[in-house]
This record gives structure tokens, C-alpha cells and sequence, in this order.
């Protein structure tokens, strides 16, 4: 059994270090990293920060401004893609290798194979993504296997809908949007029949805030009828796709994450998932899922790994590390999801969401160390970083079609200076990690190593402990959180401080917890702080507060073990 560390990294920004860093500026300005990158030494850095899940993003070949035509690769209109590199989650051809990754363009899949063989030779796992719901507007595959019929080749344009359609499509009717479909090109882009866009648009017209780049796929829901089913016979989209997953386990993926995946009706994972699984039973299965009425449904019978605690546990972190909400609040993130919570993925950032350093959430990577605590040691379930998350990158470039949004981008060309700096030995183009930035990712290493080695984590229990501690002088439940995991006849008393001062605690540890955990209550004990590896002298009884020194927007993991 093991609690799975996921880092996802931006594939095509991890190696880049050319650090000329144009807003807008294209492949041959701004440079590109590539697999190649991901050396043994790479991979082995990341290992050392306790991971054992690598997702590599933006792997399969999407949609792009830069011009592959001399490898026999279609060319893309820039009016339909979004930035110059273009989105990882507009998918141009599933079979195949994004071109931008490669040392070399036509061994671009041998170069996947081998990134894969060096991953796997370090006992890491490797994770990329499925993006189910929608595919660029120009899809093509050129690399798919003998036999395989392309995603639209067979439908039938003159109907808006059939369940044997790959494509929804408006007869008659060209796409049109608010901004010009001719950009920098000779001619206007031109659809005819239009087909519905990726974000659920059924209509002819996307606006520049919608999905414009992207066309929604048809697994047989009729969505201009109430969203009827028809899913007997099997829809050709299903077939299609479930092939596309075997594709990429047969060349020893390890797991998908699957792009927006509650877009996708439920039936066509609980049919596929288990196909992929009869074959490679290892494989995991993280669902993009944000409605917490459906996390059961897609658990239960879509038959997925894990699902995103992102509407639950992220917003309610967020919410405390800003100051808008109480930790206490997180005991509420646990009981709604008690029953499936091993199934819950925790993260405080993604290539979705706003860094932790940035200016639109904390300002600061150091303020998040305490939401990190919680999300890492929370439970049995994955814990997720993002690249540069360790360093506390901030994410306040604006580099092209992603302004300075406090997100990484994922449309454009750029080298992320914190991760750059990391990946040549903590120093690039003259430019050292700074000792912050040092001190920050050895929080993280010991952090998530501790999540791998503590049985107490990888398969303990959980006991909340706010409904024993009011507010008093020595705790306060606006800004402190306490909990117990238990296992393998060790206990750790885990407490985060989001303060910004420092705290001398007494934490309450109720009698109902030694007799649940079959635990000895003791007047003196000398626990470890597994975040330091200091010595605590203190007492772990019911009949007494546990005194101890937390450190400001930090926390402390004390390790007491059986007599």
C-alpha cells in the first residue's frame, strides 16, 4: 500500500532554460523545453522530494502556432489556437507525441518511450492526461494504428445529432465568433458545418471566453433533446476513445489524468475504465471533477482512482491561508466526504489554479506551508505539488496569451526562472536559489518523505481534535488545526498554525481517542517533531493538555510511539 506523491510538472516549461523570456515571443525567441530534459539527475531530484508520481503535462500532440508542416505535420490556423505554443488541452492527435517535446521530431515517440523507461528505472510512476471531453478544431490524426478510423471521418454532417457521430454539428450553419477568425492568417478560418464548442456550447457562435479552440465530443447524450442517452449500441466515440487509453498503457503509462472528466457521462467510464484495468490493473484513474453531488457516482460507478478535492478541501485552505475563513472550517472538508475520502486527491496548486507566491492568493510561498501540512498528512488519499510550488514560484510573469494572472502559463514559450535556477544545480545564467527558496523546498522534501515513510499516513486513521479545543489563550480555532493519525503503534499529533506568530499550545486529546486508537495515556513522554527531528518533552494524556511550540505559518508532526 502507499500513498501516491504526485508532482505534475508543464512538460514543455520544465527544461527550457534559454531565459529569454519575450511576451508573445514564439519557439525560436523564447525556447522550448523538451523530454530530453528529464534526465536520470532530473528525475532523481524529484524523487528525493518524496515523489512517486510524476504527471507529465501537455505530452500528446495538440494544437500550435508553430509550423511542424516539414514533418508531414497539419498545419494549424492561429485564429483557432490560443497562445503560440498553444493549449496541452486542445488535443490534435491522440496517437502521437506533441512535436514542441522533441530532440528530434520524427523519434518523438521513441524519445516518450525512453522518458518512460528512465522514469520507471527510477521506481517513479509516470501519469499523463486523458482530455476525453474535447479535441482541437482541426483534429487530425496522422499517427494513429492501421485500422483506426479518425474521430469524424464516418459522420454524418447532415444530422445535428446521432449517437454513431464523433461530432455535434449545426447543418447549414458556418462557426462564427466576436473576434477575427482571420487574425495573422491569409484567409479567414472556416468551419461549415459549424460543430459545438468544448464548454458545452451548442451553437454556431463562440465568444473569445469560451473554449473557441476546442469542439466538444459525442458519447451518445443528445444535449438538444434534455440531454437524452442513447448509449445502446455502443457510440462510436466510446469505442474510439477506449482504444486510445489502451494505446497508451501498452506503452506503460502508468495513469491518466482525465481533463474535465464530469463532462463525460459517467456510463462511458464505468464501461471503459474496468476494459483498461482487465489488462493493466495498475493503472490509476484521477477524475477533474467539481461537483460533490456527482464524487460518489463517478466513484462508485465510473470506477475512478481518485477524484480532485478541489470544491472541498483546496477552497476551504485557500479561504484560511487568506484570512477569509476559520481552520476550523476543515473539519466540515472531512466529514463531507468521510466515506470516499482515501478516493480524494489534495493539492493547493495545478496548472489551474493561481500559485500559492503569487500576488492573487498568498504572496508568499511560506504561507502555504501550514495548508500544505494539512493537505499532505489529511489522509490515506494522493497529495499533489506542482513544479515550482517547492520554490515558491510566483507565477506573476505575463507572458502572452496568459497575462499575469498568478498562473503559470500554458499557451506560451517560457522559462520559469525558480525551476531553471533548480534544475542547474541551484544556479543558472549566473542567478542562485535563494536561501528562501532552499529553505522552502526542504520543507517540502521532508514534508512529503514523511508521507511515504509514516505508516501512521500511508494507512493510519484519522481523529479530528477541534471539538475539544475551544478557543483559549493557548489555542485558537481561527487560525490553529489538530488532528491525530494512527497506525502500526505509532501516533502523530499533526497542528498547523496559519498565524503569522508563532504559539505555545496545549491541545486536548480526548479520553474517546485513546480508546479508539487502544492508545496509553502518558504523563511524560519524549516525542520527536518529524519536521525537525528535535526532541519534545511533554505529555500525552486525556487527563492533561499536550504542550508544544508551533512555529508561525508552519505546524509540527510530533511522533509518539508505543511503549
Amino acid at each position: 500500500m502507499e500513498k501516491p506523491i504526485i508532482y505534475q510538472v508543464f512538460t514543455r516549461l520544465f527544461g527550457n532554460d534559454k531565459g529569454i523570456n519575450i511576451k508573445d515571443g514564439d519557439r525560436s525567441q523564447n525556447g522550448c523545453g523538451v523530454m530530453n530534459d528529464f534526465t536520470l539527475r532530473a528525475l532523481n531530484e524529484i524523487k528525493l522530494l518524496g515523489v512517486t508520481h510524476v504527471w507529465f503535462t501537455g505530452i500528446i500532440e495538440h494544437a500550435t502556432q508553430t509550423d511542424y508542416s516539414f514533418y508531414g505535420i497539419t498545419r494549424d490556423h492561429h485564429a483557432v489556437v490560443k497562445g503560440k505554443a498553444g493549449s496541452a488541452y486542445a488535443i490534435k492527435d491522440y496517437y502521437d507525441i506533441d512535436p514542441d517535446l522533441a530532440t528530434s521530431v520524427p523519434a518523438r515517440m521513441k524519445e516518450f518511450e525512453q522518458l518512460l523507461f528512465r522514469t520507471h528505472s527510477l521506481g517513479l510512476k509516470a501519469i499523463i492526461d486523458f482530455v476525453p471531453n474535447h479535441v482541437a478544431r482541426q483534429y487530425h490524426s496522422d499517427a494513429c494504428p492501421r485500422g483506426a478510423v479518425d474521430l469524424g471521418a464516418g459522420d454524418d454532417i447532415t444530422q445535428s445529432f446521432s449517437p454513431q457521430n464523433n461530432f455535434y454539428y449545426f447543418p447549414g450553419e458556418g462557426f462564427h465568433t466576436d473576434f477575427d477568425l482571420r487574425q495573422d492568417e491569409d484567409e479567414a478560418y472556416s468551419e461549415l458545418p459549424a460543430r459545438a464548442t468544448g464548454n458545452d456550447v451548442f451553437g454556431s457562435y463562440a465568444s473569445h471566453n469560451d473554449w473557441y479552440e476546442t469542439v466538444k465530443l459525442n458519447y451518445g447524450v443528445d444535449y438538444l433533446d434534455g440531454r437524452r442517452p442513447h448509449f445502446t449500441p455502443v457510440p462510436s466515440t466510446w469505442l474510439k476513445m477506449l482504444d486510445i487509453l489502451k494505446f497508451w498503457a501498452d506503452k506503460g503509462v502508468d495513469g491518466f489524468r482525465c481533463d474535465m472528466a464530469e463532462m463525460v457521462p459517467v456510463e462511458f467510464w464505468g464501461w471503459a475504465i474496468p476494459k483498461v484495468k482487465t489488462s493493466h490493473p495498475g493503472v490509476i484513474f484521477i477524475a477533474e471533477v467539481y461537483n460533490p453531488a456527482e464524487y460518489r457516482n463517478y466513484v462508485h460507478n465510473g470506477h475512478f482512482d481518485y477524484l480532485y478535492d478541489k470544491v472541498g478541501l483546496y477552497d476551504t485552505l485557500r479561504a484560511v491561508v487568506c484570512g477569509y475563513a476559520n481552520a476550523g472550517d476543515i473539519t466540515r472538508c472531512w466529514q463531507a466526504v468521510d466515506d470516499i475520502r482515501p478516493q480524494m486527491l489534495s493539492f493547493l496548486e495545478n496548472h489551474d489554479e493561481q500559485r500559492i507566491a503569487s500576488d492573487f492568493f498568498a504572496g508568499d510561498g511560506d504561507r502555504g506551508r501550514a495548508a500544505m501540512l494539512v493537505a499532505a498528512t489529511f489522509s490515506k488519499g494522493p497529495v499533489m505539488v506542482y513544479f515550482g510550488q517547492e520554490l515558491g514560484e510566483r507565477g506573476m510573469d505575463e507572458e502572452g496569451f496568459s497575462g499575469r494572472d498568478g498562473r503559470t502559463t500554458i499557451f506560451d514559450y517560457w522559462t520559469v526562472s525558480t525551476v531553471s535556477r533548480w534544475r542547474n544545480g541551484g544556479s543558472f545564467d549566473g542567478q542562485k536559489l535563494t536561501p528562501k527558496e532552499v529553505e522552502l523546498q526542504q520543507y517540502y522534501r521532508t514534508l512529503l518523505n514523511i508521507c511515504t515513510d509514516e505508516p501512521a499516513i500511508v494507512k493510519g486513521e484519522f481523529y479530528d481534535l477541534m471539538y475539544v479545543n475551544p478557543h483559549t489563550e493557548h489555542f485558537n480555532p481561527h487560525r490553529h488545526y489538530a488532528f491525530l493519525r494512527h497506525g502500526d503503534r505509532s501516533t502523530l499529533l499533526v497542528v498547523a498554525n496559519f498565524d503569522t506568530q508563532a504559539a505555545s499550545m496545549k491541545i486536548n486529546i480526548p479520553q474517546h481517542a485513546f480508546k479508539f486508537f487502544r492508545m496509553h495515556p502518558r504523563k511524560k513522554i519524549r516525542a520527536i517533531n518529524l519536521l525537525t527531528g528535535e526532541a519534545v518533552a511533554t505529555s500525552f494524556t486525556h487527563e492533561a493538555p499536550t504542550c508544544i511550540d508551533v512555529p508561525a505559518l508552519g505546524g509540527v508532526i510530533l511522533k509518539v510511539t508505543a511503549r
